[in-house]
């Protein structure tokens, strides 16, 4: 097996961030992802290869393409500024928002049961003030609906996501909806945001993380200071397909240790399965 040492860790991530497919991932998910590869391939090419393959399981995969946020960010500040209504009434602004979501093949397949989601969700968890959004790739647009929902001005809205570009566009995009909001780009797997919120979410987030570290999740269980975390899984494939998904990961979560069934309660929606966690 390769000797993983600094030198080869380093050679490692420029030759995957050099990538113009993967140049906009978190450096330090690259090297931590590389450094498990380097430990069990024979030669620095092979773990190269294997990095990739990794990180396109866990984000690549999500994206056709990675989109124009500028251009994005550009219409939604055209939409506010021509408009009177605040912006979870805004009919414009949720079109807007609908169409970009589609570029992510999780919030795709959100956006069938957008309207009833947070709605449901909120509406068990009394005034939200502050959330935690983990892996969040494009769910931040949904902002409008959880303002619509239980979410309430002033909001604090923390955002963390492995692609720079989103944690840009989010940042952006708190200042034009005058959300006290920050994004960045980190690796859940080392550290996590520790601000203490009303609600972590952690949406279809678990198998991702479980496809680097299978021990990942109770770690990061452990460490989040939520009041409640919402936790979710898809109830079908990246394809569409049935799999018998929505048992698996209904055994799988109950299967997580350190969460109390009787603070727990479950929805189930069309394509997707949400446990609502009262963690403290």
């Amino acid at each position: 097996m390769l000797k993983a040492n600094q030198e080869s860790e380093n050679a490692l991530l420029d030759a995957v961030l050099a990538s113009a497919r993967y140049r906009d991932l978190c450096p330090d998910l690259v090297r931590f992802i590389g450094r498990q590869e380097l430990h069990k391939r024979r030669n620095l090419k092979e773990a190269i290869k294997a990095t990739k393959n990794k990180l396109h399981q866990v984000g690549g995969m999500y994206f056709d393409t990675l989109p124009d946020t500028q251009a994005w960010l550009n219409e939604v500040q055209q939409i506010l500024s021509a408009q009177d209504t605040c912006a979870e009434e805004s009919a414009a602004l949720h079109a807007a928002c609908r169409r970009m979501m589609q570029c992510h093949i999780s919030t795709r397949e959100r956006l069938p049961i957008l309207d009833q989601f947070y709605a449901t969700i909120f509406a068990q968890l009394g005034p939200i003030h502050s959330i935690l959004d983990l892996a969040c790739g494009l769910n931040p647009l949904s902002l409008p609906w959880m303002l619509a929902a239980n979410a309430q001005r002033p909001l604090t809205y923390y955002a963390c996501d492995i692609y720079q570009s989103l944690a840009t566009l989010h940042e952006n995009w708190f200042r034009l909806l005058d959300i006290q909001g920050h994004a960045a780009t980190c690796n859940i797997l080392q550290q996590a945001p520790l601000s203490s919120v009303d609600v972590a979410l952690l949406l279809k987030t678990i198998p991702c993380l479980e496809q680097i570290d299978k021990a990942a999740t109770h770690a990061l269980l452990q460490t989040i200071p939520a009041r409640y975390l919402v936790i979710s899984f898809p109830i079908h494939s990246v394809g569409g397909r049935n799999k018998g998904m929505l048992s698996y990961y209904e055994q799988h979560f109950h299967a997580l240790p350190g969460l109390n069934d009787s603070k727990t309660q479950r929805f189930e929606f069309a394509t997707e399965l949400v446990f609502v966690v009262k963690h403290s």
